[in-house]
């Protein structure tokens, strides 16, 4: 046979081209959605020192970081039944209940240890409810979080009795709210704790990423002999226990409980847990993310209490911020937006090798 023969043409422009487009849309994936959420966060403190000479200061990022703390937590417990495609909104419930609990216990003269003891196994209990009714129930998560969001409520309301009830115990306040941990106040200890355990749970364990097969489709995930219920059932208990932590960090600074203090909590951790870039669909996400997220709604809010905006016009700006975030997370902006840049990149490429 001739050499000459069966060889197939060389192409090297077009195959440049073509290589070159596929490799910059790779690459554009790969980047965009990882890191256009710091970049976000970047942007807006850079925004927040240009308006404010007062943004950059300790005091106010000592104060935007412990605010942010209690919703850190919160957002990690979410971001946990979010993944699975479900969704928890007794979580602010569950956190005045929490700080209900503990100042009762320590006005009774429980030991701060056993009252936060008694506190997080309530809370767990509470979690536990909402796993029970989606599971074995079969309530849509929606519906059986509403009504258990309603019911905690009122039982927090119940045993509350009073209009709120002071917490002077020093062992309690140092533990969640004055005392330090290798240098950091212990409320932003406990919140990167928190993340960077639920980061390596999510990534590293069997059951983080079981959680991940569930939410993108749990029939398939029961199939292939993934213990569904079991770990739905871990994941709204855990999710009640965070609360209850954020409770007890929420009464340490307050120092007081409330069966008021709760509300909206649980609107801002979805919210934080949506702009962190996780799928309401479930499937989608981490809790590093979510925690960034956090972050990014509490400077916004930060800079507009310093500027003087009113509180309706920051709502308004907050629902901007959380269409976005759905656009970018939900409904595949960022796919598009790194589709667009890759297209744009790769016709740039394709004429240059031309």
């Amino acid at each position: 046979m001739s050499n000459n023969t069966l060889k197939a043409p060389v192409r090297l422009p077009a195959d440049g081209a073509s290589g070159a487009r596929t490799n910059s849309r790779d690459t554009f994936k790969r980047i965009l959605p990882k890191s256009y959420l710091v970049l976000v966060l970047i942007s807006i403190i850079i925004i927040g020192y240009y308006v404010s000479e007062d943004f950059l200061t300790v005091r106010n990022a000592e104060n935007v970081i412990a605010a942010a703390s209690i919703v850190a937590v919160l957002a990690v417990g979410q971001f946990f039944v979010i993944v699975t495609g479900g969704i928890d909104l007794s979580v602010g419930s569950i956190l005045a209940m929490s700080t209900v609990i503990v100042a009762l216990t320590l006005q009774a003269g429980l030991g701060a240890g056993i009252s936060v003891a008694v506190t997080l196994a309530c809370c767990g209990f509470a979690g536990l409810i909402n796993g029970l009714l989606v599971v074995w129930l079969r309530i849509p998560p929606f519906i059986a979080t509403l009504a258990m969001m309603s019911a905690i409520k009122g039982f927090s309301y119940i045993i509350q009795s009073t209009s709120l009830i002071q917490i002077f115990n020093d062992t309690f306040i140092d533990l969640f709210s004055r005392g330090t941990s290798l240098g950091l106040r212990n409320p932003v200890m406990i919140f990167l704790v928190v993340a960077i355990v639920a980061a390596l749970v999510a990534k590293f364990t069997t059951f983080g990423r079981s959680l991940y097969a569930i939410g993108g489709n749990p029939e398939a995930a029961r199939l292939s002999g993934l213990p569904v219920h079991r770990n739905l059932l871990i994941t709204y208990t855990l999710s009640g226990l965070l609360a209850g932590l954020a409770g007890l960090i929420a009464a340490s600074q307050l120092r007081q409980g409330s069966s008021l203090i709760g509300m909206g909590y649980e609107l801002d951790a979805i919210a934080a847990v949506v702009v962190g870039g996780a799928s309401l669909m479930g499937g989608k996400g981490d809790p590093i993310s979510a925690v960034i997220g956090v972050f990014v709604l509490a400077t916004i809010i930060n800079i507009m209490n310093l500027v003087g905006i009113s509180s309706e016009p920051q709502l308004v700006i907050k629902g901007a911020v959380i269409i976005v975030a759905v656009f970018l997370s939900s409904a595949g902006g960022v796919q598009r937006i790194s589709g667009f840049f890759s297209k744009q990149f790769g016709r740039r490429t394709a004429a240059v090798a031309k």
